[in-house]
Formats: structure tokens, sequence, C-alpha cells
């Protein structure tokens, strides 16, 4: 990696008097200039939501999610099942286990008080090295560095860093370090370089006439911007396949709660075996022919899940428990405010209308 040819005083200069005049200055998580008066559960909350999800999507969980859980406290004390309900279609549903885990840890071992240092960040449930250094900036004005995904392609393009075929992840972080400005414009600086990345340095077709950093990036100089960083081999999305088994007896649905390990860890979801269901049902499920509707698909990260969605509609079932264990007997109406995953939402949509 080629040395900085710009001190980095001027390099995070640059960025802090960007931010100030053209920086999103609108999210709602953003907190007050006085160090005395910033929330840091409400930092930490908004970067873990902000964790590979859009602003436009987490503005309205956020709202949501303060309302109900307006302190660690609240957090903490809250059943799981409730948390996952809030999260429910904001996805990688790892991050809200993970958030009511650490609250958890906070109230015990830290007496409801935040850690004040990136390192000690770092060591709670869902919050990496980039992650734990926001929260740090922004919450208690560390000077810690960041490296997600806007920010490296932001550094990678200005210093023609991390070519195809370089490991460069150290160096980088190396890089990173040595542009910090002092303490107290590290919240500035550190919005400043998200902001940029998100809004101006875009991964196709940057802004480059709108960048503070134009004069000085390398990539822009020559033309190469495509190349930085180096693109990343993706190898193809795995395929899986399943069955969703839906019953309902056109007022009530029944659902499963799913492992809290793996996908949709928590949440409610359609039984994907006949000979997992309760006596009652798997009684009634012999003398029902299914609808069985076409099959659809989901994208994960990693895998595409196609999945068949088939109802089984049964006569209404009087004195079945409404919870039974990890089963759930739950009004149609009510089924899409409990934690479910989107397709499992679609669903049961589909279902409430053809039942009207």
């Amino acid at each position: 990696m080629k040395q900085n040819p710009v001190a980095p005083r001027t390099f995070s200069a640059r960025v802090i008097v960007w931010q100030k005049q053209y920086g999103r200055h609108d999210l709602p998580w953003r907190q007050p200039e006085a160090l005395e008066q910033r929330n840091p559960y409400l930092v930490w909350l908004s970067e873990i939501m902000l964790q590979q999800t859009r602003v436009a999507a987490v503005r309205e969980y956020f709202a949501r999610f303060t309302l109900r859980f307006p302190c660690v406290a609240a957090l903490a004390s809250a059943p799981i099942e409730e948390v996952l309900a809030l999260w429910a279609g904001l996805g990688y549903y790892a991050r809200a286990r993970n958030l009511h885990a650490a609250a958890g840890l906070i109230m015990r071992q830290w007496q409801g008080i935040f850690p004040k240092t990136a390192r000690e960040l770092a060591a709670l449930p869902g919050i990496g090295r980039s992650t734990a250094a926001a929260i740090a900036a922004f919450a208690f004005n560390e000077r810690a560095a960041i490296l997600d995904g806007n920010v490296r392609r932001v550094l990678c393009r200005c210093f023609a860093a991390e070519k195809a075929g370089e490991p460069a992840g150290k160096a980088l972080w190396t890089l990173a370090e040595s542009l910090l400005p002092e303490a107290r414009d590290m919240p500035a600086y550190t919005q400043g370089l998200m902001d940029l990345g998100a809004s101006v340095c875009l991964s196709r077709a940057p802004r480059c006439a709108e960048c503070p950093l134009r004069a000085q990036c390398r990539a822009a100089l020559l033309g190469r911007q495509e190349d930085f960083p180096a693109p990343k081999e993706r190898a193809p999305k795995a395929l899986k396949r399943c069955v969703f088994l839906c019953v309902s007896d056109g007022e009530r649905v029944l659902l499963r709660r799913r492992p809290f390990r793996g996908i949709w860890g928590g949440l409610l979801c359609f039984p994907e075996e006949e000979a997992d269901f309760p006596a009652v049902f798997a009684e009634r499920l012999k003398r029902v022919t299914p609808e069985t509707f076409s099959e659809r698909a989901h994208v994960f990260t990693h895998f595409v899940l196609r999945y068949t969605p088939r109802i089984y509609w049964i006569h209404p079932l009087r004195g079945v428990a409404a919870s039974d264990g990890e089963w759930r007997w739950i009004a149609l109406e009510e089924a899409g405010k409990a934690g479910i995953p989107a397709p499992v939402a679609r669903i049961l949509k589909e279902m409430t209308d053809m039942a009207r």
C-alpha cells in the first residue's frame, strides 16, 4: 500500500468540514453535540440496526424499538419473544438476540452503565471491532477507527489501496487509524466517513464531483474507481427447498417457534414435517386434502430458500390451548404482530384474505 501523500489532519479536516455542511443531519439517532448529553444506549442500538441494513429500513424500526425499550434496563427485562416480534422484518435476527443478551450483561456486570471503550464494547455479544469503534467514537469521543463496507470503499479509492490479489486488511486498519483527528472531532469525522460512503463514494457511479477528497483521490485521478476496493469473487448461492405446512381453522393459525440457533432463530414459523405436529392436529390433518401453492423464493446472504406453502383448512378446534411449549395457536388477524419472518408474513396475509 502506498503512503498517504496528504497529511492525516488535512484528510480528516476535509471530511469533518464536508460532514458539517453536507452530511446526513436528519437521522433520528444522531446525538447532541455535547458529550454529556449523548445516550450510548441509542448509539449502540442504531449501530446494531444499521449493520448490513439501509438507513431507510432502520428509521421505522428504531422509532418503534425505542418507544417500547427506551433504555437498556427495559430491553434487558423484556422477554426475548417480544424483542424478536419488534425486530421481525428487519432481518439478520441474531442481531436482536445479541442485543438482548448484551443488555442483560450490561445490567448484571456493568450495573446498567455502558462500557466506555471500544475494547470493552467489543467484548459484548454482536459487537465487532468496527461497530465497537463507532459506538465509542459517537458516545464517548474515543479515537477509534471504523472500517465498515462504506468506509473501506472510501479509503481504498482515496489511497488506491487493496488491489486484487493483495491481502491488505491489516494495512487498511493501520491506515484508518493513522487518519484519526483529535478526540473532540471524532463524532463528525466518523459520521462523515459513513455519509461519504453512503451518498457520494458509491459502489457504482460514484459522485466524484461532490467529494471533498477528489483532489487527492488516487482512484479518481487514475480513472479507476471501479477497481477499488478489489472485487471479491462470489460463489454462487446454494439452493435449499422446503414445504411449509400451514394449518388454520379460518380464525387461527398454528405456528411453531424455531430453535434459537440457525436461520430465523427464535421466530414463529410454519412447521415443515407432518410428524412433528401435536396429536390433536395430526389426527385432523389425515382427513384433510391440502391446497398446495406455487413455489416461492426468499434470498438470504449465502443461499436461496425456495419454499412451497401447503395449506390445511381444518374444522374449528375448540378448547385447544392457545400455546403449548414451542407451539402457538394464534388468531390469523394477530399472527402478523408476532415475531415472524417475512415469507411467513406474506403467506399469512394470503391466508387471512382467503379466510374472509
